[in-house]
């Protein structure tokens, strides 16, 4: 590789370290980097051929998940090897069932890139979405490993279009295939030279279908929508910008009922929830059906219950969207609803797609929020109809999880 970009990487690798001394996050990273070789030596079988997957993080875990499972119902016998470069990933999925070994990927300097890969000796290389790294793709190209990047969706501001961005184009040529989203993707590729590309869609909508199949009851949340009179909004990964606009509406409607699921649900966060609410609340963790009757609110104070949160709803609020961007808004639509989310979500192309098909709404200030919510509230037609446009988008793009195990896997296999 470039040397300037090994050299980078090292001064990376050296600037984690110094970090990791006051960031909880990086140490975790270096503590892990830490294991891997260890760990691989004592779980990994070199003659077994691995399908590797990486996944950034957690996100990007999700978007790999419908595949790895796939090649598991699909093909059983193959082994998987996970790796994440974020903890946020790492450390909530290092016990998934369906991976046979779950690790850090060391940094990308050369000598670990060998290390890593003579002892794992994968099959093939699977990365999700947004995996550059360009040691790694030029020795598993050098050694004839085929690679290949899932789910990725390019945009002619990244530095792969840019005069200067030749060492970058010359990493896209180590992928074997090239699986995108949509064929705006393709053209940019192809406007470079790259034509070993796949416009395969998006495996999170499978995801997220899945998700919903899987969802479990939640009787708090379902007794406080009995009430069919009202209109319940379920918010989803909120921040405390998202609830300067979400509260006050909440607080002065009657006619709504509310599910909020924050982001973070340390204690303080709750409490300050509950300090802005004036109408009756009650906390998942605490409440039974029967004081659920009781409140207007339900707060969900603790993670993994969101996506099935959402079927309890009729309209969704999407947080971060006054942050460095909106979560995920695939797993509200698909339950037939439409959502709504502040302006930071033009680096989404489902949110975008979701709003030039009347599936979702954007707002920046409290007047456009309240003129969209009331919008939604106030006309039960307006409302069914853009949940069915929402719902309609999820399924017009499921499929990318079977062609892209189709394209890498063969049909018969």
């Amino acid at each position: 590789m470039n040397p300037l970009y090994s050299i980078g990487i090292r001064i990376m690798s050296l600037g984690a370290k110094a970090v990791s001394l006051r960031d909880p996050k990086v140490k975790k990273i270096i503590e892990g980097h830490k294991q891997v070789v260890p760990y691989l030596r004592d779980h990994i079988d070199g003659k077994a051929g691995y399908v590797w997957i990486h996944a950034a993080s957690l996100g990007e875990f999700e978007q790999g998940r419908p595949l790895i499972e796939m090649i598991k119902r699909k093909l059983p016998d193959k082994k998987i090897l996970l790796t994440f470069f974020s903890p946020s990933g790492y450390e909530v999925r290092h016990d998934y069932p369906m991976a046979d070994a779950v690790c850090y990927l060391p940094f990308d300097i050369k000598s670990r890139v060998c290390e890593f890969l003579d002892i794992v000796r994968p099959s093939m290389a699977i990365f999700v979405k947004y995996e550059f790294w360009g040691n790694y793709l030029q020795e598993l190209n050098r050694r004839g490993i085929p690679t290949y990047i899932i789910s990725a969706i390019f945009r002619p501001t990244q530095i792969f279009f840019k005069p200067w961005g030749g060492m970058f184009r010359s990493m896209l040529k180590c992928y074997d295939k090239i699986f995108v989203q949509d064929d705006n993707s393709r053209k940019l590729l192809a406007g470079i030279g790259m034509n070993s590309v796949v416009v395969a869609g998006d495996t999170r909508f499978d995801r997220v279908t899945d998700i919903m199949r899987q969802r479990v009851d939640i009787l708090p949340a379902e007794a406080l929508t009995a009430d069919k009179k009202s209109v319940t909004i379920v918010a989803g990964s909120t921040w405390e910008p998202d609830e300067e606009f979400l509260l006050p509406y909440f607080n002065s409607r009657s006619n709504v009922k509310l599910i909020i699921a924050p982001h973070e649900v340390r204690p303080e966060r709750i409490a300050g929830i509950e300090k802005k609410l004036r109408r009756p609340s009650c906390r998942l963790s605490e409440c039974t059906p029967e004081e659920a009757t009781e409140a207007d609110c339900l707060i969900v104070d603790c993670y993994g219950m969101l996506s099935s949160a959402y079927r309890y709803g009729k309209i969704a609020y999407i947080g971060g969207g006054f942050g460095t961007g909106i979560h995920n808004v695939n797993e509200a639509a698909v339950y037939d609803m439409p959502v709504v989310f502040g302006p930071n979500f033009h680096k989404f192309k489902e949110a975008r797609d979701l709003i030039d098909c009347g599936g979702a709404f954007s707002f920046s200030d409290c007047e456009s929020f309240a003129s969209v919510m009331d919008s939604l509230v106030g006309d039960p037609a307006r409302l069914e109809s853009a949940g069915k446009k929402a719902g309609e988008y999820i399924k017009m793009h499921l499929g990318a999880t079977e062609r892209v195990f189709a394209d890498i896997f063969g049909e018969n296999k």
